[in-house]
């Protein structure tokens, strides 16, 4: 719509969307969904079985069994597998045997090596900004991150480690996928069940100083917020979404802080950032880069190399044939060298 909007007054012929809202709302009619470790057959001589993936709540491990000539052909496709002693949700789940593997390789070559520990990183970073008085602005991904961090925020707070800031979640997205977490208490790992049983179910992601933005109203209000505020904004990448906005208010300003939770693919514009760009370009113009920088690579969702390749050691014997897919190139090369 704002490029429709841009093309307009240019006179220029306006673009047509592939799809649109109501064409993703309708597609929702075709899926339907089963518990992990349900049996089903989606068609005749196949059998299914997903297994948590311990990378976001639902993820899932996919087992398929094919039946073909009288005999049974075993499939597994890892999905995106998730860091283990991860908030809130499961370890991955432990597959021991299976005749294909087709599994993801993000972080093929690298470590999520890690400094100091997560909390600690996060109380650091807190108080350095609130101490120099400007904004934390974390680009993050509406599902699961934005909850690992809420969940961590409110344990520091709890914890007397940070001091009381103003949270927004400035994501109408991570505002509906919070309500499928609290929904869903049954997917939650052991600490964080017992965490919902002694203070109530609503403890862990709500409280007096989190906000949850959903008008573009209020989000617009945010960027008069000078300093003492945590933005956490979607999308985590920042290559799309209400955190460009926020990026144009506070990345050029030495006193706010932006802090990268998550992997940031080659072109994007938290990938630039990350790569020491002095200047980018948000919503057509220039914007300095002044604010700290910051990274904490243990909030990836996904398992790095060793996770990776902790899984694949579970098969008790090994598979006829390992897939590697959704790795840049240098992460599938790695990957396929250490496999092999």
């Amino acid at each position: 719509e704002r490029k429709n909007r841009k093309l307009k007054r240019k006179g220029e012929p306006l673009l047509t969307p592939i799809y649109t809202a109501d064409d993703a709302r309708r597609c929702l009619d075709y899926f339907q969904g089963y518990d992990y470790a349900a049996e089903f057959e989606p068609a005749p001589g196949i059998k299914v079985l997903f297994q948590d993936a311990g990378h976001i709540l639902g993820s899932a491990i996919t087992e398929i069994f094919i039946e073909e000539n009288g005999k049974t052909t075993k499939i597994v496709y890892s999905g995106d597998l998730g860091n283990v002693d991860q908030p809130i949700i499961e370890d991955p789940t432990i597959i021991d045997a299976a005749d294909v593997v087709i599994m993801e390789s993000t972080y093929g070559n690298r470590y999520h090596l890690e400094a100091e520990n997560k909390l600690d990183a996060l109380a650091r970073i807190i108080n350095k900004t609130k101490s120099k008085g400007g904004n934390l602005v974390i680009p993050s991904f509406a599902v699961e991150r934005t909850q690992d961090l809420i969940y961590d925020i409110k344990k520091l707070q709890d914890q007397g480690r940070i001091p009381e800031m103003e949270i927004y979640i400035d994501s109408p997205m991570a505002v509906e996928a919070t309500k499928v977490f609290i929904n869903n208490p049954e997917y939650y790992d052991q600490e964080a069940r017992e965490l919902m049983q002694s203070n109530g179910i609503n403890s862990i992601f709500e409280g007096p100083k989190i906000n949850f933005v959903l008008t573009a109203e209020e989000s617009v209000a945010l960027n008069s917020v000078k300093s003492g505020a945590i933005i956490i904004s979607a999308s985590g990448m920042a290559d799309a979404g209400r955190i460009k906005h926020h990026l144009k208010h506070n990345l050029w300003r030495k006193e706010s802080t932006v802090l990268f939770v998550g992997y940031q693919a080659e072109g994007t514009l938290g990938r630039k950032i990350l790569d020491g760009a002095k200047k980018v370009r948000i919503h057509g113009e220039e914007i300095a880069v002044k604010a700290d920088i910051e990274i904490i690579d243990g909030y990836s969702a996904h398992a790095d190399q060793k996770g990776l390749l902790d899984w694949l050691h579970n098969y008790k014997t090994k598979p006829e044939k390992v897939f590697l897919v959704h790795g840049e190139e240098d992460a599938l090369n790695t990957l396929q060298r250490l496999i092999t």
